[in-house]
C-alpha cells in the first residue's frame, strides 16, 4: 500500500508491463486525411510510396470503449500507462532510427516494449519519465526504432481563466526553411480525429483552463513534430536516416506558428517558434 507523502515510486516498483505485438496495414486513408490537413493538394503517399518519416504515428491506433475513458479523454488504463493516481500526461520528445521506409498498403508490425521508467524533481513537483520503445517490422524486416518520452505527474495543474491569446504577433526567423502554421480548433479537433487521441485539452478549452491549467487549448506536441518534419519532406528530397525531437513549451490555439531549419548535407536542426519562445520543439535529423 502507498504511503503518504512518499512518492511516485511506490506506484511503480513491481510495475513491469511485458512487451506487446501489434498489426496494421497502413491504409493510405490516415495519409490522405493528414495530407488534407497540411493543406497538400493531394495525399503526399499513395499505396507502395514510402511513408514519410513519423508518419507511421497515423498507424497501429487505439480506440477503447467510450466507457473506459477517463475524465480528461485518456483511457483510464492501458498497457503502458503508469498506475499513479490523477495521471497527468505529457509529451517529452523521442528519437527515431529508420533502416527502410514504411510502405504504404502494406501490413506492418509493431512490438514495443517498456524501457526505463524513472523518477524525478520538477518545477510543479515529482515527475514520472516513462520511455516506451518500439520496433516496427514489415516484410520480416526491421524498418525503424523508435523510443518515446512520456512524462506523467500525479494531480492537476491550478485552474487558469481563460487568457488572451495574441492571435496577431508573428514569429521571425532567419532560417532558410520557413513554414508557418496557424492554429485554431478546427485544426486541433481534425489532428485529435486522425491521431485518436480524445484529451480534452486539444478540444475543450473550459476543461483546459479549469483543470490542467493551460490558459486555452493545447496544440498537439506531434503536430509541432510532424510541422518540423514537413520542412524536410518539403525541401531536402533525402531519405532520413535518424530523428531526434523534443517538447520544450506548449503552444495554444490561436498563436502563429513558424517552424524553421537550417541543413547541411549531413544533416539538419529544427524548431517551432512564436513571438514569445523561439523554441516550443526542437527536432535533428540526419540523412543517409
Amino acid at each position: 500500500m502507498h504511503v503518504p507523502g512518499s512518492g511516485l515510486d511506490p506506484y511503480v516498483e513491481s510495475w513491469s508491463p511485458g512487451a506487446v505485438d501489434e498489426d496494421d496495414v497502413l491504409s493510405p486513408a490516415p495519409v490522405a486525411a493528414l495530407s488534407a490537413l497540411l493543406d497538400e493538394p493531394e495525399p503526399v503517399a499513395a499505396a507502395g510510396d514510402p511513408l514519410p518519416p513519423l508518419w507511421h504515428w497515423l498507424y497501429f491506433l487505439h480506440w477503447p470503449a467510450q466507457h473506459q475513458l477517463g475524465v480528461d479523454g485518456h483511457p483510464e488504463h492501458g498497457h503502458f500507462l503508469p498506475p499513479i493516481p490523477q495521471r497527468q500526461r505529457m509529451f517529452a520528445g523521442g528519437r527515431c532510427e529508420i533502416t527502410a521506409p514504411l510502405r504504404v498498403g502494406a501490413p506492418a508490425r509493431r512490438t514495443s516494449s517498456l524501457s526505463t521508467v524513472t523518477t524525478k524533481q520538477g518545477s510543479t513537483g515529482e515527475l514520472l519519465f516513462v520511455t516506451v520503445r518500439s520496433e516496427y517490422t514489415q516484410g520480416g524486416r526491421t524498418c525503424l526504432v523508435e523510443e518515446q518520452d512520456i512524462v506523467y505527474r500525479s494531480g492537476r495543474g491550478a485552474a487558469q481563466h481563460p487568457a488572451d491569446i495574441d492571435t496577431v504577433s508573428e514569429p521571425r526567423s532567419r532560417d532558410v526553411w520557413q513554414l508557418p502554421l496557424r492554429t485554431d480548433p478546427r485544426l486541433l479537433f481534425r489532428f485529435s480525429a486522425v491521431t485518436a487521441n480524445a484529451h480534452r485539452i486539444h478540444y475543450d478549452a473550459p476543461y483546459a483552463w479549469g483543470e490542467e491549467g493551460y490558459p486555452d487549448l493545447v496544440v498537439h506536441g506531434p503536430l509541432l513534430v510532424l510541422t518540423m518534419l514537413e520542412l524536410v519532406r518539403r525541401n531536402a528530397f533525402r531519405p532520413v536516416r535518424s530523428v531526434t525531437y523534443r517538447l520544450r513549451r506548449p503552444a495554444f490555439a490561436g498563436e502563429r506558428l513558424l517552424a524553421t531549419g537550417v541543413s547541411t548535407d549531413r544533416d539538419a536542426t529544427l524548431r517551432v517558434a512564436t513571438h514569445r519562445e523561439e523554441r516550443h520543439a526542437t527536432a535533428e535529423v540526419t540523412f543517409t
